[in-house]
């Protein structure tokens, strides 16, 4: 049996994360094998870490080298730089990872792989969130919890495509970062009271949940859309029906999980996009914090405690 490095889940080692012997991938024929240089860190991956059993290998995201192409002739050559997911299946950030072809795109040579990790997740995300909006040209958009990796994407694509957005930040020294990403207006706070102030909004993505959420959907107009794409601040929260009927009408609420979206239909396209736009700069990864695999432990502390504004990305080669 060969073997390759990865990181597992080790209730032992600081933040039960570690990095050790793990068996090869063994890819099946539609599945290249990916020589990794980078990934990165989402919420997804990292909040599962203190509750799933020893060796249990999380990641999302890699960006790398095809060392293997697919056995069934899909998917990039061989030495093709390539940015992917592994998604569900989870087992990102190891030396090699298989990836199935369908999750694969090749990586243009103008952008960089700490750029490229940035992307599979959160851009995907993003971008088929705002395709659940359509037409954008002239609208007014609230993007919540936007100084993160996702929220930045969100922005950014909202205000390329000709959309008004307003930005929601907790923190106060995030606000310049997100106007510069394309946010017309920032507002600062752990609720959403400021943004009535320039609203009402056709369209709102939220990554926030709780009670967040349920101040944002009032300020919708009849027929708006509202997009959850996650709950970090709270699982549950209670709505105003009466407010939403008497005051807004007509509103519509659509969860969007990305791997839910992946069962029908291919990301391929989808990674090839974002990657064109990052090469021509019209797309640019907010990276927070870039670092050695070797620091995964102290790192995704430091995401989840929130202390990474953007994206976490590791390097898996000096």
């Amino acid at each position: 049996m060969t073997s390759i490095k990865a990181v597992v889940v080790d209730p032992d080692a600081p933040g039960r994360l570690a990095i050790s012997e793990v068996e090869a991938p063994e890819p099946t024929p539609c599945e290249a094998v990916v020589r990794v240089h980078t990934t990165s860190l989402n919420l997804g991956d990292v909040y599962r870490i203190p509750y799933v059993e020893a060796g249990w290998r999380p990641g999302w995201d890699l960006a790398g080298v095809v060392e293997r192409a697919a056995a069934d002739g899909s998917g990039p050559e061989e030495g093709a730089r390539v940015l992917g997911l592994r998604g569900s299946r989870f087992g990102a950030w190891g030396e090699t990872v298989a990836v199935p072809t369908e999750w694969l795109a090749e990586l243009p040579a103008e952008v960089s792989f700490a750029q490229a990790a940035t992307l599979p997740t959160c851009g995907l995300t993003a971008l088929y969130a705002l395709e659940r909006a359509g037409f954008l040209l002239n609208r007014t958009v609230l993007v919540t919890g936007a100084s993160g990796g996702l929220g930045h994407f969100v922005t950014q694509l909202a205000a390329r495509s000709g959309a008004y957005v307003v930005a929601g930040v907790r923190r106060p020294e995030r606000a310049d970062a997100v106007r510069e990403s394309g946010a017309t207006e920032v507002v600062v706070g752990e609720d959403l009271t400021a943004a009535r102030e320039f609203g009402p909004y056709d369209v709102i993505v939220d990554q926030l949940g709780g009670e967040p959420l349920a101040q944002a959907l009032p300020l919708l107009v009849p027929g708006g859309l509202a997009v959850t794409l996650g709950i970090s601040a709270g699982t549950e929260t209670k709505l105003n029906l009466a407010q939403l009927f008497a005051g807004v009408g007509g509103v519509e609420l659509a969860q969007l999980v990305l791997f839910t979206e992946l069962e029908r239909r291919r990301a391929a396209p989808g990674l090839a996009a974002l990657a064109r736009m990052v090469a021509e700069d019209r797309l640019r990864p907010a990276i927070g914090v870039e670092a050695s695999w070797t620091e995964i432990g102290k790192v995704a502390q430091q995401f989840v405690d929130r202390g990474i504004a953007g994206k976490a990305v590791l390097h898996f080669t000096p």
